[in-house]
């Protein structure tokens, strides 16, 4: 969603960085370039506003003054208060000291307040809470048979009016929040998420019957969902919904689409309330809690390595990653140690989302089309060969590669390919364990001869030390160069099949 206008702000910063001092009219002509970038992404024009007055107070006082690197200094201010458009920071969600903790969420027809409600559920879980679903909705056919389904997927129950009353369309949504707040008491539910009706526009029926429902059950938190995708009109929807209900924050969905992104610069400034959550994608895992800050970086360049280590973590376990870092600097990693590497990246998300979370990447490199579908043609590969040809890759002859790209779907060209960089690298990670491990013997040889020439004994560390060892397969990032590439190379053998 932000793709252009992270090019631009690169485009602005790169002319900054030959100046060695920044004179006012530097600034002012940086800040020309970022108003238009901002209102080509359908910034509101007050929030643009705003947020150049706030650049240029801080860019040509004495904040610059003196500075050895004044381009470094514009980058900190504009993402300092680029986050501070965004909201500052996350919000945190404070539970009822009487549960349950309710959450009303509305919302206008087809912006996902439905979906993002079993999402919502499926994020309390993860906190370690028991929500209840609350089907509210009456009048939007099979609306509660969908918050079902949905619940199901994420094991989370659902109440609402009975089957018949839902079918009619004649149920009272009032009536039912009122019996889901009983319900979740009754069944010790300490969160309940009551998913309302919308509409394809707003109107007094919408607001009166989402006000009622509101005084009934008394929400600590009210949630707006709005489609990221509409622009301004997200913002103008906020606006609307904050003078009836009082919002606690704004669930901004679709921000995977390729829309400008304007409606998630705008609508913290505009309505006072910050976003809350941030939904990703269409599949439930695709919600997360909003970070300013985060974003703030992905907008100007700079990644998000705290979201990537958050996404690693969910995925990796940590005594296994061990485990494969060691079979790897062996040089006991096999196929199927790789094969298992491959999912675990494919839960993290799509690849190309990954890639613009990495620091310091070149804009060719994050245009480039990376689709799952090019890791699957790996897969399908290793997955054709058999257990001896995985564990050993050096067995497959002509008879086998022309079996394997058979089973597979690809060319024997393509199963080559594969097997000459995995054995290329096998290589380069067992000479690098190799001379770590070398390197780490001569240094104990070293200190046992140190400790026989001393009068107490070969002791090197104090008893009962609780240093964490270092395994002798460690390795280190590589250097990078002012924008963003490695020196000399990562070392690693070109992509795989269909990566390039």
């Amino acid at each position: 969603m932000f793709e252009s206008l992270t090019d631009r702000f690169e485009g602005i910063f790169t002319k900054l960085r030959g100046k060695g001092k920044l004179s006012e009219a530097d600034v002012d002509e940086v800040l020309r370039e970022i108003r238009l970038a901002l209102l080509e992404a359908d910034v509101n024009l007050s929030v643009v506003k705003t947020l150049q007055g706030r650049i240029r107070e801080r860019a040509v006082g004495e904040e610059l003054s003196g500075a050895l690197n004044p381009a470094q200094q514009v980058v900190k201010i504009v993402n300092e208060e680029l986050t501070a458009t965004l909201g500052g920071e996350a919000i945190r969600i404070a539970f009822a000291s009487k549960p349950p903790t309710v959450v009303l969420m509305a919302g206008l027809q087809g912006s996902g307040k439905t979906t993002n409600s079993a999402k919502l559920a499926r994020w309390f879980k993860a906190q370690g809470r028991q929500p209840m679903l609350v089907g509210a909705d009456l009048q939007r056919p099979a609306a509660v048979a969908q918050l079902r389904t949905l619940a199901a997927q994420v094991d989370v129950p659902v109440y609402s009016a009975p089957d018949d009353v839902v079918a009619s369309g004649t149920g009272d949504p009032v009536e039912v929040a009122a019996g889901a707040l009983a319900e979740a008491r009754r069944t010790g539910r300490d969160v309940m998420i009551v998913d309302t009706a919308g509409r394809l526009a707003i109107d007094e029926e919408l607001m009166d019957q989402v006000r009622r429902i509101s005084a009934e059950v008394n929400p600590d938190y009210t949630f707006l969902v709005v489609d990221a995708m509409t622009g301004q009109d997200a913002v103008g929807v906020a606006e609307s919904f904050h003078q009836t209900l009082e919002l606690d924050g704004v669930i901004l969905t679709k921000l995977d689409g390729d829309a400008r992104g304007g409606a998630a610069l705008s609508v913290k400034e505009v309505v006072g309330r910050p976003i809350a959550f941030a939904s990703t994608g269409e599949k439930l895992d695709e919600f997360e809690l909003f970070h300013p800050d985060r974003l703030a970086g992905r907008i100007l360049g700079m990644g998000d390595m705290l979201t990537l280590i958050e996404k690693a973590e969910s995925v990796y376990e940590e005594a296994e990653a061990e485990v494969a870092a060691e079979r790897l600097m062996s040089g006991t990693f096999t196929l199927d140690d790789f094969l298992d590497q491959l999912a675990a990246i494919k839960k993290m998300g799509p690849i190309k989302n990954l890639v613009g979370m990495m620091p310091g990447m070149p804009k060719e490199i994050r245009d480039v089309e990376l689709e799952d579908s090019h890791l699957a043609r790996v897969e399908a590969i290793i997955h054709s060969m058999n257990r001896a040809e995985r564990t050993e890759p050096d067995i497959v002859d002509g008879s086998r590669r022309a079996r394997i790209a058979k089973g597979s779907g690809t060319s024997p060209g393509e199963v080559s390919q594969l097997l000459d960089q995995f054995g290329e690298m096998r290589k380069m990670m067992q000479s690098m364990g190799g001379g770590f491990a070398k390197q780490k013997a001569r240094k104990m040889k070293k200190q046992k001869k140190k400790g026989k020439g001393g009068k107490g004994g070969g002791r090197t560390t104090p008893k009962g030390s609780n240093r964490p060892k270092v395994p002798a397969g460690g390795f280190q990032l590589p250097q990078l160069d002012e924008q963003g590439n490695p020196l000399g190379g990562l070392g690693l053998p070109e992509g795989f099949p269909g990566l390039g």
